[in-house]
């Protein structure tokens, strides 16, 4: 009989270190020791690294098993890739094949207590793997694995690099206490070695596996953060000027349309304006992704002018009031830098305010020692002091934070750039209102010439 736990999909790496921790954490509490949590949650990761490298997807399913009076926890890894053509020759070698389909397949048959597999061409591979539990699961009721299942999902994101981590301190602490066990078993020292001698070799394949599998998620990974910096900030920074091309063009479409010669003639320069505006924003968006950070030229910038450039280039409500302080300083750094760090937090003041036709924000700057304290404060809806830190710090905008402080990943960008320029970013906000405000360095402000 199986009683279902949960069950995992699985289309990449990620998916794979959540099911070896989730092995480990249902283990765990089902009482099983920590040497054989480890063995289980490694077939388990082997076999579903299986899936991602030569399926593409596939699922893991958890669940109880009792079969004759013995309690199993099993997991059931399936795909509907095209089957493994010489599974025979692949059960019988003594060793798992360093690459190629089957990878693991032979480990993970010696990592388990039971092992099954079932392989059609064009129709998938299931593979089931059970471990022992130390006491019968009828104490296990459903209502209990439910809360198990419950408290699982409210856990935060796995860290891979810090899981891996975790994985291998573990597989050092069960090699410590194989290796005090030889020592007070004398009289088994025979046998021990032999253990020994291929516990030390599942160890080197397993060990191999975990180095290629950090690699691999350390390359993944900057790829994702430079791929999702640059497709953001291309949606963010050029999206407004192509509306407003999109604008001038239906304009000039309809002067054209009614003979008006004079006033689309009018018309032509705001075009030239914007696409230049537009060739602008790409080329500091090249320089910032592709040249790297610290070959940006830099340049005077002065920041009442660029400000107007950031408010015409977000579609800002009608009524909604943005206001300037005067006299705000010159300062001699990356223009593309302040542009993105104005027009981020800008434009979420815009977005994320519930009464637009009420709403004002000030924007406004103070030199402080060795720092200038830029300020943008609205009165919106406010966020809370427990929100705060999480929103600076978002990657993505989803289910979980579709409310009013949502940022997506325009802050977290933001964010960067002014650790790049070693200054700070915090927020304030009590009740309505929120005050966004960033440190940038006050040695970059122009000296104002003489009168």
């Amino acid at each position: 009989m199986l009683r279902h736990i949960l069950t995992i999909n699985i289309t990449n790496e990620l998916d794979v270190v959540l099911a070896y921790k989730r092995a480990i954490q249902l283990s765990e509490r089902l009482g099983m020791a920590q040497a054989n949590q480890t063995k289980f949650a490694t077939a388990v990761s082997e076999i579903g690294r299986n899936v991602v490298e030569h399926a593409g997807s596939g699922s893991i399913r958890y669940s109880l098993a009792d079969e004759g009076g013995a309690s199993c926890l099993e997991a059931s890894i399936a795909d509907r890739g095209r089957g493994i053509g010489n599974l025979g020759h692949i059960l019988t070698k003594t060793k798992s094949p360093a690459t190629g389909r089957g990878s693991g397949i032979p480990n993970s048959k010696r990592l388990v207590d039971y092992f099954h597999i079932e392989s059609a061409p064009e129709r998938g591979t299931t593979v089931t793997l059970r471990k022992r539990l130390p006491t019968l699961s009828s104490d296990v009721t459903k209502q209990l694995l439910d809360s198990w299942v419950r408290e699982l999902d409210q856990e935060l994101n796995i860290s891979p690099y810090a899981e891996i981590k975790r994985q291998n301190v573990q597989l050092l602490e069960l090699l410590d206490q194989l290796h005090a066990r030889n020592i007070e078993a004398e009289q088994q020292l025979e046998e021990i070695r032999r253990l020994n001698t291929e516990l030390q070799q599942s160890n080197l394949e397993i060990g191999t596996l975990l180095e290629e599998r950090e690699q691999k998620n350390d390359l993944l990974q900057l790829s994702n953060e430079n791929l999702d910096a640059f497709a953001h900030t291309v949606t963010h920074d050029l999206r407004a000027p192509l509306q407003n091309i999109y604008g001038i063009a239906a304009a000039l479409e309809a002067c054209i349309e009614a003979g008006q010669r004079e006033e689309a003639l009018l018309v032509f320069p705001l075009l030239r304006q914007q696409t230049q505006k537009m060739d602008r924003l790409i080329t500091g968006i090249l320089a910032y992704s592709l040249a790297g950070r610290q070959s940006i030229q830099k340049n005077n910038v002065e920041l009442e002018p660029l400000l107007h450039q950031v408010i015409m280039s977000l579609n800002i409500p009608s009524g909604f009031q943005v206001e300037i302080q005067e006299d705000l300083p010159t300062l001699h750094t990356e223009e593309i830098f302040l542009f993105q760090v104005f027009s981020n937090i800008l434009g979420n003041s815009i977005k994320h305010h519930d009464r637009p036709a009420e709403a004002v924000v000030h924007i406004s700057g103070e030199v402080q020692g060795a720092a200038v304290v830029f300020t943008i404060a609205d009165n919106g809806p406010g966020i809370p002091a427990d929100k705060q830190q999480e929103v600076l710090h978002l990657y993505e905008s989803d289910s979980t934070f579709s409310r009013p402080f949502s940022s997506g990943l325009g802050l977290s960008i933001v964010n960067k750039i002014i650790e790049v320029k070693a200054g700070k970013l915090w927020i304030e906000s009590e009740g309505r209102g929120t005050s966004f405000k960033f440190t940038w360095p006050a040695s970059e402000i122009v000296p104002a010439g003489p009168k």
